[in-house]
């Protein structure tokens, strides 16, 4: 190792930076952060630093860098564009074996300043020794995004729970063993859905019984099918998932992402084949959470948006299993977003309704003279099956069967393909695309040539319809 990492204790204690300026104001805000005495010797100061010593957060002790101003601070950084006073600054400090940083002279740096991701009291510093700042920065954006940020709040809820687990566990390793079971358990999901009362009582019984396990169920949407637009929880989630449940909408990129020693069950649904049944997913879902397993349900879109989400929770409640939910992008603003389709637009659409195409054989008639209102946009779900029917009476209720229509199958993903047309015309392009598709009507599909980015090309050429 070129350089030591120390995590340095500098709360109320004085540090001098020499500048004022931009640079300056970057560290100091490090410094505050830490809570350190920060004192500033330079000629001028930013308009940053001038309004905090103002309000009395930092000293401005002098305008003119003096070597004595080192006899009683714990270390130095210098933040000057003057090469020489730099060097000054950085000498007088190795003669009173001061620690200094010389920012952007790593020669002149007795310290330096790691790339910091900042749970606190949770911290992860990232350093490439001065060779490759910009490496290290990249390295701590990773980490950024795969770190939750409830990781601190939890952390310093174990920390207040240490002595008691001490007095309870007297081994070592069976207090590692309950640290680990609280960290990638219940304990942790509720912390990370700010239920910190439910997150104690959870530690509580774990302690009187260490052995008990509590499983929970967590609905997670996985988007339209782009691995991209998966949501960063969903991915931290799917990563300490014990056993996940997933449906035929799911892609392959995304399911891709689970962890990989979880056991993975499909239980997806697809019209005219076989599939499971809702009450036996509800089944399975309760009965894997009993067993004290972390269950990712991972389903395509959002959960609460046409998939059935409410009613599995609504197990979940019935047999007592603790549960939380993760969003999606739902298909809708998805694969229209992909299209180039807004949903809404001031010129041609001031509302945008989605409806699925797929209701209970009990289930009440759609309002079909609101739905061909003019000026709004349809985005209908799992409507291809039902396109010819939901074509004639929109037409027969008053909408315009020149209405343009757009069906987008695959939306998202690399093979996406988007068919434009008018509403009478509706059936023959829920025909040629490939499922799963979103039928999109209104007069918003106009803008998809015009708008359409992705896969640009590829998508003017499928758009092309022919229906001579």
């Amino acid at each position: 190792m070129d350089y030591l990492p120390l995590f340095a204790d500098i709360r109320n204690k004085p540090v001098l930076v020499v500048g004022g300026g931009d640079v300056a104001a970057r560290k100091i805000e490090l410094l505050r952060r830490a809570g350190a005495r920060v004192q500033i010797a330079a000629r001028e100061l930013c308009e940053e630093l001038t309004a905090l010593q103002e309000s009395g957060e930092v000293e401005w002790i002098a305008r003119d860098y003096q070597s004595a101003q080192l006899d009683l601070v714990y270390f130095v950084i210098a933040a000057t564009d003057d090469g020489e006073l730099n060097s000054r600054v950085f000498d007088d400090a190795s003669e009173r074996r001061l620690l200094a940083n010389v920012v952007d002279d790593q020669p002149k740096c007795s310290f330096i300043f790691p790339s910091i991701v900042d749970r606190s009291p949770l911290v992860v510093a990232i350093s490439s020794s001065g060779t490759a700042p910009v490496l290290a920065r990249l390295l701590r954006e990773k980490l950024e995004s795969l770190l939750p940020a409830h990781l601190g709040q939890m952390a310093a809820l174990a920390g207040s729970w240490r002595d008691r687990v001490k007095q309870r566990l007297s081994k070592m390793s069976e207090r590692r063993r309950f640290w680990e079971k609280a960290f990638n358990g219940l304990f942790a999901s509720q912390v990370a859905s700010g239920n910190l009362t439910g997150a104690e009582q959870t530690l509580a019984r774990q302690l009187d019984d260490p052995e008990a396990s509590q499983g929970e169920i967590i609905l997670v949407g996985a988007g339209p099918g782009d691995a991209g637009l998966l949501t960063l929880r969903g991915l931290q989630v799917m990563q300490q998932a014990d056993v996940v449940l997933y449906d035929h909408l799911v892609s392959d990129e995304v399911l891709d992402l689970v962890r990989r020693d979880a056991d993975r069950i499909c239980v997806g649904k697809r019209a005219s084949a076989h599939s499971v049944p809702q009450e036996e997913t509800n089944r399975m879902l309760v009965e894997l959470a009993k067993k004290g397993k972390r269950v990712v349900r991972l389903k395509g879109g959002d959960p609460f948006i046409f998939g059935r989400g409410g009613e599995e929770l609504q197990a979940a409640v019935e047999a007592g299993i603790p549960f939380q939910v993760v969003p999606g992008v739902t298909a809708a603003a998805g694969a229209t977003a992909y299209a180039g389709i807004p949903l809404t637009h001031r010129d041609h659409a001031q509302s945008v309704l989605f409806i699925t195409g797929h209701c209970r054989a009990d289930g009440e008639e759609m309002d079909w003279p609101s739905l061909a209102r003019a000026r709004q946009t349809l985005a209908i779900y799992m409507g291809t099956v039902k396109a010819a029917e939901i074509s004639a009476q929109l037409i027969a209720h008053g909408r315009d069967a020149q209405t343009p229509v757009a069906v987008i199958g695959r939306g998202t993903r690399q093979d996406q393909q988007v068919l434009t047309g008018t509403l009478q015309e509706l059936e023959q392009l829920a025909q040629r695309a490939p499922t799963p598709a979103l039928l999109v009507i209104g007069e918003v599909v106009n803008l998809h040539q015009q708008l359409a980015w992705f896969q640009h090309s590829a998508q003017r050429a499928s758009a092309v319809v022919n229906l001579a």
